[in-house]
């Protein structure tokens, strides 16, 4: 017996096309096909041209799938009669629905989702169906947006419809108009536990479907679960890391009940407050009342709860406020030892910057909780390009003494100085059951300290972590954390990206590859999907945005989606607020945002800084604003080792941002700046062009 699933767009294709009538009869069907989807000739045909793409007719309706060794994954519900162009783009034999391990082509022919300058605009296609009040309420679309729905006669107009939010254009998408099957292929499929679950989305009850996991990703579900000390899941972006550790939680209750807990008290941290979010949704879904036994924050929530509990408010310094009493800091230091010796300190605090001397404090000596001289001398540094010796050290320690005292006197604190107060009131508190830490490589020492105390033992801990989408600070070894990191044993490697083509994500890697990995370990990943190569475009600033604005027309119209579905990912606020202005002067409907204020389903193209992308997705991005002088902050270091040390962090920051992107990914340097940071676009991963 297969098990159900489906892709987004079908869940609409399915309200949209068939009546709630005939729902039952089809659902019944449904369970028939899962029982056997093997073709037969009669009801089940496998399609031409498509390897592994089938249709099933079921009580007057067609319903296209694929299938492989567990689950039956349902594309495409359409009336039988309705001979839909869906129909007439057909897959490449490699989309088989069974996961990565399908024989993908050896070859591609680098296309572009960037149309030419001159191709003259395309003609207007019109609906095949009128949208209709009946359609709108199938498809569950607020009354509010029906006038502005209801005047769509083309595709164009449907998905230029930006007064209407982007989910309730692409549900009437979906169910009126469908999708190319490659581009069905590429969705996530989402699991229906049972038949009666799509009766009960559909009138509403439901939120929604988890995400089904794929072979690889079940394994590791339950995979050293018994064994005494903490497991590490690793993996690179795409592969499922974050979905993993939502399943690990139903595994903790499990195990936690076994051995008596009643009621287990459960911590889930993620990246960002967005995340949390998401996360308790899919938390909600996957444990249904079990739910409530989990706390979902971020691990920087957690390090000002312990904190305020233990000594009241805090008031945290901005970095231009650290910046400055740092300054002054350095200015009324009284360096220790003879003339000479105090000449030598000075100079070592001259030579390394104040930007660079901020980030050693606050990213090594208060990160790592470091609270004597004696214990920074000792410290491993790793990612930090310029090396310290003993007075060295020394002259660092004695700045950062009166630095925190500035502080002190300020009423100040850093976030630093919070997560490394948070790990010391957490040693040994054990304050949760179990504790999962997704995205640990961006967590501080000292934050990951104060996780594992809350932790009731060590395997009762789960992390999952990619070191090379670190874009903060220097790198670190799980053993100068804590001593129960010890993860002999118990560290998987996920290797089936699900989030991006291969082509955008052998791009990446290759770019990476240039400088700034910071694990090589097992990077050869699998991926399931396909596309063009993609784009890198060298132009002035300028023609940069008629660029990102004809790009994003064309990539959207090209994957039938809305222009909510691309995003601008730039280095700088500054950038971010250029690019919004320019597009909207374009006629493209823009808005900045971060990753906590970030509205998904909003319409116009997201525009967000490189870091704010993280742990985020969008079927198209474009890379830009990259030509902006303050970028990278070059002027800041002051030897070779510090810049280099930069360099790679910012080829980090761009290697997430390609990350990003689901299918069409396009980076824009600017014209005339040769700096190793847009270097690594190789001709054989990059449709390259000026």
């Amino acid at each position: 017996m297969w098990k159900l699933s489906f892709k987004p767009s079908a869940f609409h294709a399915l309200s949209a096309n068939v009546p709630k009538n005939d729902l039952p009869r089809v659902l019944r069907g449904l369970d028939q096909l899962c029982a056997d989807p093997l073709p037969n000739g009669r009801e089940r045909r496998k399609l031409s041209g498509g390897d592994g793409l089938f249709r099933c007719k079921v009580h007057g309706f067609r319903v296209m799938y694929v299938f492989d060794d567990s689950h039956v994954s349902v594309l495409d519900v359409r009336a039988r009669e309705d001979d839909h162009a869906t129909y007439g783009s057909l897959p490449e034999p490699e989309h088989l629905g069974a996961g990565p391990d399908a024989e993908l082509p050896d070859e591609d022919d680098g296309a572009s989702y960037l149309p030419p300058r001159d191709e003259a605009p395309a003609g207007e296609t019109p609906l095949e169906s009128p949208i209709t009040e009946e359609l709108l309420a199938a498809l569950r679309v607020p009354e509010a947006h029906h006038a502005a729905l209801l005047g769509c006669a083309t595709e164009e107009a449907l998905l230029d419809c930006d007064e209407v939010p982007e989910r309730f254009r692409m549900a009437v998408v979906d169910g009126l108009v469908g999708r190319p099957v490659p581009e069905l292929l590429v969705q996530p499929d989402l699991v229906v536990a049972e038949a009666d679950d799509l009766i009960r989305y559909r009138e509403g009850e439901l939120m929604g479907f988890l995400l089904r996991l794929n072979a690889e990703q079940e394994k590791y579900v339950r995979w050293a679960a018994s064994g005494r000390g903490p497991t590490l899941l690793k993996g690179g972006p795409g592969t499922g890391k974050s979905t993993v550790a939502l399943h690990r939680v139903g595994v903790f209750l499990d195990a936690l009940r076994a051995e008596g807990v009643a009621r287990p008290r459960v911590l889930f941290t993620t990246y960002t407050r967005a995340l949390t979010r998401v996360s308790e949704q899919l938390l909600r879904q996957l444990l249904g009342d079990d739910a409530r036994f989990v706390e979902v924050s971020t691990a920087d929530s957690v390090a000002v709860g312990l904190y305020r509990d233990a000594h009241g408010a805090v008031d945290i310094a901005r970095f231009d406020q650290q910046r400055e009493l740092l300054e002054g800091a350095v200015a009324a230091v009284r360096f220790s030892g003879n003339s000479l010796q105090a000449a030598a300190k000075r100079k070592t605090i001259a030579r390394l910057g104040l930007d660079y001397l901020l980030e050693e404090v606050s990213g090594v000596i208060e990160a790592r909780g470091l609270t004597s001289l004696e214990s920074y001398a000792a410290a491993g540094r790793p990612g930090r390009g310029t090396p310290l010796g003993k007075t060295q050290r020394e002259a660092v320690w004695e700045v950062r003494e009166a630095y925190v005292k500035a502080l002190a006197q300020a009423g100040l604190k850093t976030w630093e100085q919070v997560r490394a107060e948070a790990a010391a009131l957490a040693e040994g508190e054990g304050g949760y059951d179990a504790v999962l830490v997704d995205e640990a490589q961006d967590l501080q020492p000292s934050s990951i300290r104060m996780l594992v105390g809350l932790a009731a033992a060590p395997n009762r801990l789960f992390l999952t972590a990619d070191a090379n989408q670190s874009i903060y600070g220097a790198g670190f070894r799980w053993k100068d954390v804590h001593e129960d990191l010890r993860f002999m044993g118990r560290t998987g490697i996920l290797k089936a990206n699900h989030r991006s083509t291969r082509e955008n994500g052998d791009a990446a890697e290759h770019y990476l590859s240039a400088g700034g990995a910071l694990d090589d370990e097992d990077r050869d990943a699998r991926y399931v999907h396909r596309g063009p190569l993609p784009v890198m475009r060298r132009v002035g600033e300028g023609a940069e945005l008629e660029l990102i604005t004809r790009f994003i027309r064309g990539a959207t119209r090209a994957l039938r989606l809305g222009t909510g579905s691309a995003a601008v990912l730039c280095p700088t606020r500054r950038q971010v607020r250029r690019v919004v202005a320019g597009l909207q002067d374009d006629g493209l409907p823009a808005v900045a945002a971060d990753a906590d204020s970030l509205d998904l389903a909003s319409a116009g193209v997201k525009v967000i800084t490189l870091k704010s992308a993280k742990g985020l997705e969008f079927p198209v991005v474009v890379v830009a604003g990259l030509g902006d002088e303050s970028y990278p902050a070059l002027w800041t270091r002051e030897t070779d080792e510090q810049r280099a040390e930069l360099l790679e962090r910012e080829r980090r920051t761009m290697f997430v941002a390609m990350t990003r992107a689901m299918r069409a990914l396009m980076v824009v340097l600017p014209d005339g700046r040769d700096l190793p940071l847009f270097g690594g676009f190789d001709e054989r991963y990059w449709n390259v062009g000026a």
